[in-house]
This record gives C-alpha cells, structure tokens and sequence, in this order.
C-alpha cells in the first residue's frame, strides 16, 4: 500500500511574503486607485526590504522545500 504524498508548506517564505504585501499595502491601494509610473518606480526607494523579499519568494521557496524521498 502507497502512502499518500504530504504536502508541507515552506512557512517562513509565506510569512515574509506576506508581511512584504503588508508593508506595501497603502502604495498599492494608491497605485490601483491612480496609477503613475511615478509611483511605481517610488516603492523601492521607501520600501526596498519588501521589495526585495517579494523578488526573492521563488529562490526563499525552492530552499526552504521539503526534499521528497
């Protein structure tokens, strides 16, 4: 009889990329009420650590997963 495969999830990725969005929350409700390219280039400047940890959710994601036997 085969086990079923258990699917783990990587909780310090989801908890960082989570606590990025938050951080970024109020420049994205200005950014989808009135865009500006502006704007959008501005969020790196006074947000850089959340900007950074949502660019790298792919590689925190592939480190932090599970190896499957």
């Amino acid at each position: 009889m085969t086990r079923p495969r258990r699917f783990s999830v990587p909780w310090a990725p989801v908890a960082l990329a989570l606590l990025a969005l938050w951080d970024l929350r109020a420049e994205l409700q200005l950014l989808a009420e009135h865009f500006t390219w502006i704007s959008l280039l501005m969020i790196p400047r006074y947000h850089p650590l959340a900007v950074m940890v949502l660019v790298l959710i792919p590689t925190l994601m592939r480190r932090h997963r599970s190896p499957n036997p």
